[in-house]
């Protein structure tokens, strides 16, 4: 289970608050040298509280966990990506970032108490079992998300592999709850694929950007360079693309622009404040292109996509993103715990704020499935004693015609048409044959 998306790690800090019963202080230095006043009055209300529960509460509770509750409810006010990252927590996250760990496979957040999926990840235990982008999560097997921190929500559903969770689920358009029975297992995420949909037409899929993903996706380019005499067109699929590490998006970018502004952050601190560029070459050298972007295409996805758009380097297609424009930062912390702070938001190349506004389409296209449907009609050849075509080409027969109309029926049975089974990705493709045509035409 995924715990952040777009985080990038700065130089360790270490923020250290000494409070003990009965003293108070005036203030704690900043990592600038200037003195932070803190409110005492508010301190001494903290601490009538942490007594009274010491005092009265039903069980006896250590004054660790009475802190390490008060620091989880903190931040988890604050908005619903900041964290407190316990331990294993910070493990765990620094496993995901390197594409391996254990888990369902969806990236989550919270929303008015309960665990909102962002996306489920390609080829995970989630995705096969139906869980969608959007769904609400408000059971874990028999207990109840209401009234759990997102952490203790995740933790719920980690478990040993090949272990069953029940999740309850509300999902738009659905009038009851439906229950999915997910298996645990090991994530291995490959987060880029690559296939030739028609000869000279490429597709490019990333489910989620890690380190790597900039060069994943050059060479996955170079093999269908390799596979296709002539690249047309290039359709990159964002789409369910939860995001991941921040550089990773301007890589993704690059390959696609000849230099220019990727994406900037804008916060309160100054190393909070960075310009993030692409290098100068497009790698492409311009091939009419194609982003497939929903509702759980979030972060570095939405970078990449503005990016693009604002350059006008590609067509953004299918529905408007999911919109987290906010920039975490991993701040560790001395008892090998850390803080997950966000500390920044982010701005497109055209100053747009991505921050619950999302990335809207060039072209909107829902998803849908398209039937062909077929009226029946007589030509010339289909009536009796109808003149030969005079070129002495063997006509077929009417029932020869027949067979053969079945047999092709059969054959597209055995394989269901772009237009049935991925709408999007099918008007995808029309669209870069109609560019095609039209440049044909101009030349």
């Amino acid at each position: 289970m995924r715990l952040g998306k777009n985080i990038y790690f700065t130089s360790s800090l270490s923020l250290i608050l000494g409070i003990s019963i009965g003293v108070m202080s005036i203030g704690v230095a900043a990592k600038n040298g200037q003195q932070l006043l803190l409110p005492v009055k508010d301190l001494q209300t903290f601490n009538e509280v942490l007594n009274q529960i010491k005092i009265n509460y039903v069980d006896p509770i250590e004054d660790s966990q009475l802190l390490e509750n008060a620091i989880q409810g903190m931040l988890s006010e604050l908005d619903p990506h900041s964290a407190y990252l316990k331990p294993s927590d910070w493990k765990d996250l620094q496993e995901n970032i390197s594409g391996e760990f254990g888990g369902l496979g969806i990236e989550v957040t919270m929303e008015d108490g309960y665990v909102k999926v962002v996306s489920p990840i390609d080829d995970t235990p989630a995705q096969k079992a139906g869980v969608q982008a959007g769904d609400l999560i408000v059971k874990l097997d028999d207990k109840p998300v209401k009234g759990m921190s997102l952490s203790e929500a995740v933790d719920l559903m980690r478990g040993k592999p090949k272990t069953d969770i029940t999740l309850t689920i509300f999902r738009e358009g659905v009038s009851r709850p439906i229950e999915l029975v997910v298996t645990r297992a090991i994530i291995k995420v490959v987060s880029v694929k690559q296939k030739t949909l028609e000869p000279g037409y490429g597709y490019l899929r990333i489910s989620n950007f890690q380190v790597q993903t900039g060069k994943s996706l050059y060479e996955a380019y170079k093999q269908l360079l390799k596979d296709n005499n002539k690249l047309d067109g290039l359709i990159l699929d964002l789409r369910n693309n939860p995001g991941g590490v921040l550089e990773a998006s301007v890589d993704v970018a690059g390959l696609f622009l000849d230099g220019g502004m990727v994406v900037y952050t804008k916060g309160r601190e100054d190393n909070s404040k960075r310009e993030l560029h692409a290098p100068k070459g497009d790698t492409t050298n311009g091939i009419p292109l194609v982003v497939l972007v929903n509702s759980g295409s979030a972060s570095a996805s939405e970078i990449v996509a503005g990016a693009l758009q604002d350059h006008k380097r590609a067509i953004i297609m299918g529905t408007t993103t999911f919109g987290k424009g906010s920039v975490q930062t991993i701040l560790p912390l001395s008892n090998q715990s850390a803080l997950k702070l966000t500390i920044a938001r982010y701005y497109t190349p055209q100053d747009r704020s991505i921050q619950a506004e999302g990335i809207k389409p060039d072209i909107e296209v829902e998803m849908a499935t398209l039937t062909s449907l077929k009226a029946q009609t007589f030509k010339e050849s289909d009536l009796n004693r109808h003149l030969s075509n005079g070129n002495g080409n063997k006509e077929a027969s009417t029932q020869e015609k027949l067979k053969a109309e079945l047999q092709a029926k059969e054959d597209s049975e055995s394989e269901k048409p772009l237009s049935e089974t991925d709408y999007q990705l099918y008007q995808a493709l029309n669209l870069l044959k109609s560019i095609k045509i039209v440049n044909s035409l101009k030349q």
